[in-house]
């Protein structure tokens, strides 16, 4: 039997030249990758710099923390137009706040058990995860782009 609609014998996307699964997948070029690191570090510097604000003046340094967040993410998925630019700065933030979160030996930490640092450490995670899925993945380009034509 031959296969009809766009589909080949090896699945649903085999064959397919206008979907986004039959491309390879490549490499990220030299500055791409730069970027990526580049949003690493400043969500890293995020995370540091919203855990001592956040501490520091509770409501609004709070809010202060989060939104610059959730700007360094959304922007980053706006500059590198992937939602890879959300994702790098996320990890960056994460992997420095949970970081300061553990104590040291001698007792010290930079987060107390308040309410602060919870909403803190849960916000800026959700704000991660909605700024990953909305903040821009690839979109068709061209006049067929739209459904309907």
């Amino acid at each position: 039997m031959k296969p009809t609609g766009g589909q080949a014998a090896g699945g649903p996307a085999a064959g397919r030249q206008d979907g986004v699964l039959v491309q390879p997948w490549t490499l990220p070029s030299a500055g791409r990758a730069a970027a990526y690191v580049g949003l690493l570090v400043l969500g890293a510097v995020a995370g540091v710099t919203g855990g001592l604000v956040q501490a520091a003046w509770f409501p609004g340094g709070l809010l202060l923390a989060l939104l610059g967040a959730a700007g360094l993410f959304l922007g980053g998925a706006r500059a590198t137009g992937s939602r890879a630019g959300a994702v790098a700065p996320a990890a960056g933030w994460l992997t420095a706040v949970v970081l300061l979160t553990t104590s040291r030996p001698e007792g010290d930490f930079l987060f107390g058990a308040g309410v602060g640092s919870y909403l803190f450490l849960l916000g800026g995670m959700a704000a991660a995860v909605m700024c990953a899925t909305l903040g821009g993945g690839r979109r068709p380009e061209g006049p067929g782009a739209r459904l309907g034509k």
